[in-house]
């Protein structure tokens, strides 16, 4: 995924001629504390509601005030991981995107870059999940992808965690299959370390039985 696929269009830049108060309004439309300034197709650096709050008069332009602006960017050719590096690093709610000349794109805003994520990590699909605490030499996503397979399941998505000065790892399977048990039994018989799982349904468990039952009982 590239950074120009995720911008949007719904999101308009501010002008230097614009004022105070039209850059809050819109920053409270879109619900984001960033917006770029541009002029013409020229991106002139981000304006922040930090370097706004105290002015004391939301009438006067933009561009007749002293700002330190911050100059952060992605071109568009750059992988969506320097975007996400950017909203971090850097504490944004809006990543600027420029073309090969520095022209001005678009923007990607948090919102969006949440909904692209929620994909990514498939967090909207039905499924279990398994986490797994691995040796860091003994991280075969290949391997994994077998155990998963073999109970006709796959792998939705995936993440690794490390751990400063530690040759552990946690390895985080999205899978889409919600009755895991065969497939946990399998990575225990690898001798895998099955940390933890959720949205596990486990076909097994009598529970429901027994409060279906007891439900009976009183209406007795």
């Amino acid at each position: 995924m590239l950074a120009v696929e995720l911008i949007s269009d719904a999101v308009p830049p501010v002008h230097t001629s614009d004022t105070i108060q039209k850059v809050f309004d819109r920053m409270a439309e879109f619900r984001v504390r960033h917006l770029p300034i541009v002029n013409e197709e020229q991106f002139l650096g981000l304006v922040s509601e930090d370097d706004l709050i105290e002015e004391p008069d939301y009438n006067t332009p933009i561009g007749a005030l002293a700002l330190s602006l911050v100059n952060p960017y992605v071109l568009e050719e750059q992988h969506i991981y320097d975007v996400i590096r950017l909203f971090y690093e850097q504490n944004l709610s809006v990543v600027p995107v420029l073309d090969i000349k520095k022209d001005y794109m678009g923007l990607i805003s948090i919102n969006t870059m949440n909904e692209y994520f929620a994909k990514l990590t498939s967090v909207s699909e039905p499924g279990g999940i398994i986490v797994l605490e691995i040796s860091n030499k003994n991280n075969s996503l290949a391997h994994m992808s077998q155990i998963v397979e073999s109970d006709n399941a796959q792998i939705l998505s995936s993440y690794t965690r490390t751990f400063p000065e530690s040759t552990r790892m946690e390895v985080t399977l999205k899978v889409n299959k919600q009755d895991i048990s065969n497939i946990i039994a399998t990575f225990l018989r690898y001798e895998y370390d099955v940390k933890a799982t959720f949205n596990f349904t486990d076909h097994n468990d009598n529970a429901k039985d027994r409060f279906d039952s007891f439900m009976n009982y009183l209406n007795l």
